[in-house]
């Protein structure tokens, strides 16, 4: 098992190195490519601006702030958006392109589905109207005399901007002057369209958004090498979406279709099996027969499902029966009612995202997961199905299972073979490793936190009840969950602050009631780890009162020129007594050691 475990982090180490020198070299490489400034008429833009027809959020402002100063650079931009469903990121992305257009450049903005294509067209012709800006869309839905006649205009510098699929990617397509290229879910295109994307790179400005939380350690741990932007303060009026699980019921879907229609609004009914799916919209049509119905998927005639997508973005439809193909992105403020057929077989991934499509506008929305009757749920997805009803707040896309999460959002911005390593070593250590890996290959110093060894014959570290001795843990009956008392381990021993576990033991209070003795005693284990690190003790024994401090030196020893020793009553006593012995050390003007 320790064999495993040091190859794992040799490999991921090796590994994690390769790629920060590989993102390092990409930054210099940019670094010396001249870009282009972006300027124009402020009273333009300001204008453009104004037209913005709600309030931005503060982080809406901070990231459209950071977008306008990398446009404005001699050098190209490369910046990673992330952001919430429904959060403004596609906002941020229209100041850019407005700015970009300004200074006679073009904007080419890709997107994962020909769905997406379409939505993202409509917003930004809507948003773009009252200027003189030539927008077109290129995909599927197009035919191929109207994609030539199209890739012409690009062309000959006829649009501006230009919304499409990795069809944008072709050989075929030439753009007169490209200055800006919005990538919508990056992670969801291919390996070969990927390395398109880093030739096209080299010399334009790049705005990546996605809505896959990026974890902020892995962040710090690529401070530099990627510019970061994140938006997670929700438009102001936004609700969190009301959600229910339960089983299938048909009174309970009639109600849920029937109270939304009523109120003017639109409904998705989500149900991820085309081969059922024309059954499953006739039974609702006899459910509900004063609503209007209509049907969507991905092996529809590419026609028939752009004019099924546009009747219900018109609001024409009343109900759109669909598979998880509105799954990303697709905004339509009126559908505020989701009924998710066959919950269980999503991921919680999935399920965020599928309840994303509602409450994107100020009204309250609901989200159904139904279950089959009767039906015995795998212990996974009933803790999946608890989790997204349980984590309803606004931005919770940035906490919601957070292990999954942050595996899903390093994979995605690192590839596949970094997340494995990631999924071998633990997230944690893959970040430590990252940082240090950053801080060698630019000849910084490296802060490298080195554990205290404990060894205390007057504690134990469990719940076992020992005469003599004290325990120090977080129990089962003070935090129940198993996974969450595992995060409030790994933050516990990740404090470099004295402050920062004083905070931590004020939130459990407000999280879980008065804080136990046992739970006391960890926290004071944790202090006095801190202490030993600023005395530059690595090493703590405790044998028969005898207190052995190790430090690179050797042995700490008292004023009279002896080992400590403990002389209070009892354990308890004992690890108060220690914590000032070790205060004393800590606080004795010392030399302090480089690490490297």
């Amino acid at each position: 098992r320790g064999t495993q475990w040091q190859k794992a982090r040799a490999a991921a180490e090796e590994a994690v190195t390769d790629l920060a020198a590989e993102l390092i070299r990409l930054q210099a490489v940019r670094e010396t490519i001249p870009g282009f400034p972006h300027g124009g008429e402020e009273a333009e833009y300001e204008a453009f601006a104004d037209a913005f027809g709600y309030e931005e959020t503060a982080d809406q402002i901070t990231a459209i702030r950071d977008v306008e100063a990398d446009m404005s650079q001699p050098k190209p931009m490369d910046r990673l958006l992330c952001g919430d469903v429904g959060y403004g990121k596609t906002e941020v992305a229209m100041r850019g392109a407005f700015q970009a257009v300004q200074s006679g450049k073009q904007v080419a903005v890709l997107v994962p589905t020909t769905i997406l294509v379409q939505q993202h067209y409509l917003t930004f012709h809507d948003r773009f109207s009252e200027f003189p800006i030539t927008i077109e869309s290129i995909s599927r839905f197009r035919t191929t005399k109207e994609q030539h006649q199209i890739l012409k205009h690009v062309e000959q510098g006829g649009v501006d901007i230009i919304i499409g699929t990795h069809r944008l990617l072709g050989r075929d397509v030439k753009f007169k002057d490209l200055g800006l290229l919005v990538v919508d879910e990056e992670q969801r295109f291919g390996v070969t369209h990927k390395e398109r994307l880093k030739q096209m790179r080299a010399d334009v400005d790049v705005l990546t958004m996605t809505a896959t939380p990026i974890p902020r350690t892995l962040y710090l741990a690529m401070a530099g090498l990627r510019d970061m932007s994140t938006i997670m303060t929700a438009p102001l009026e936004r609700r969190p979406v009301k959600t229910v699980v339960a089983e299938y019921d048909d009174n309970q879907v009639q109600e849920a279709i029937l109270r939304e229609i009523q109120r003017g609004g639109q409904v998705y009914y989500l149900h991820n099996r085309v081969k059922s799916i024309e059954k499953v919209c006739d039974r609702l049509m006899d459910l509900v027969p004063e609503a209007s119905f209509d049907i969507g998927h991905g092996q529809m005639d590419e026609g028939l499902l752009e004019a099924t997508m546009l009747r219900f973005f018109k609001g024409e439809t009343d109900v759109l029966v669909c598979t998880t193909i509105i799954e990303s992105g697709l905004d339509v403020p009126n559908a505020n009612t989701i009924i998710i057929d066959d919950a269980q077989r999503f991921g919680l991934a999935d399920l965020y995202q599928l309840r994303g499509r509602v409450g994107r506008y100020h009204r309250q929305a609901y989200a159904y997961l139904m279950l089959p009757k009767r039906a015995v749920l795998q212990q996974a997805a009933r803790e999946r199905l608890t989790a997204i009803r349980k984590y309803t707040q606004l931005g919770v896309g940035f906490k919601l299972a957070m292990r999954d999460l942050e595996i899903r959002g390093a994979g995605n911005l690192l590839g596949a073979e970094q997340s494995g390593h990631i999924v071998a070593i633990g997230f944690d250590l893959y970040c430590q490793l990252m940082k240090e890996a950053v801080g060698r290959l630019r000849d910084q110093e490296v802060f490298h936190r080195r554990e205290v060894s404990l060894n205390l014959d007057f504690l134990v570290f469990g719940f076992e009840d020992i005469e003599g001795v004290i325990a120090a843990a977080i129990p089962p009956d003070y935090v129940s969950e198993e996974d969450l008392r595992i995060e409030l381990y790994r933050r516990l021993s990740g404090f470099r602050q004295q402050a920062e576990i004083d905070d931590f033991a004020d939130e459990l209070r407000d999280r879980f009631g008065p804080v136990p003795e046992i739970v006391t005693h960890m926290l004071e284990v944790a202090r006095l780890k801190l202490l030993a690190l600023s005395a530059g003790i690595h090493g703590i024994a405790v044998r028969d009162r005898k207190v052995l401090l190790e430090t690179e030196t050797g042995l700490l020893k008292m004023p009279n020129g002896k080992l400590p020793r403990l002389r209070e009553e009892n354990a308890e006593q004992f690890l108060e007594e220690l914590v000032g012995i070790v205060t004393y050390h800590a606080e004795k003007p010392k030399t302090p050691v480089p690490r490297r």
